[in-house]
């Protein structure tokens, strides 16, 4: 049986590019989203990742008689995802990647060529993820990143994500219907 990552400690940070947060409480999409706002923003790009009810193909259907599992080809159904963090890294590996992505998009193809001043193509960004226990059907992470322009907010987006899935210090655990809770394992972040 693989060993579980030690307890998790929640985290922030706050800083010119946006913030970053790992928490317990439930994700407020909506406050996460206002955190990003800006007049200047013509776009603002959401990802909101949920715990879902499979694994390899395997889907819970809600009927008026109640629940419905429909296996296909071999899939789990999932209970409940359980997150771990080495919270002081994964804090500050989010906040790099935060960095990363405003330098990247530091520039817009909108932007005029008569300006002395570069205009930045991202405003401001938010990654908050859960830790803990999350349900089906609730947020482990919410990405949101506010532009002048919607090419850069949804571009700086979707990098964010999959530099927090391949970079950041955090773990989950997936707990399947029918099988005992010691059997299930810790995976890294990646590519899930």
């Amino acid at each position: 049986m693989a060993s579980s990552p030690a307890a998790s400690i929640e985290a922030h940070f706050d800083g010119p590019e946006g913030t970053c947060a790992l928490t317990y409480a439930p994700l407020d999409v909506q406050g996460i989203i206002q955190s990003v706002a800006d007049d200047g923003a013509g776009a603002t790009a959401v990802f909101i990742g949920t715990t879902r009810n499979s694994f390899k193909g395997e889907r819970t259907s809600v009927h008026a008689s109640g629940l419905v599992r429909r296996p296909t080809r071999a899939g789990k159904v999932v209970t409940r995802l359980d997150y771990q963090a080495y919270s002081k890294m994964a804090i500050k590996t989010m906040a790099k990647i935060l960095r990363d992505a405003h330098e990247r998009y530091s520039r817009s193809d909108h932007q005029t060529t008569e300006s002395d001043t570069p205009a930045s193509s991202l405003i401001r960004s938010a990654i908050h993820h859960r830790l803990g226990t999350v349900p089906v059907g609730e947020p482990s992470i919410v990405i949101a990143v506010s532009s002048p322009h919607r090419k850069e907010a949804f571009m700086a987006c979707e990098l964010i994500l999959e530099e927090v899935k391949m970079k950041a210090q955090i773990w989950k655990r997936e707990f399947y219907e029918g099988e005992k809770e010691q059997e299930a394992e810790w995976k890294a972040n990646v590519g899930h």
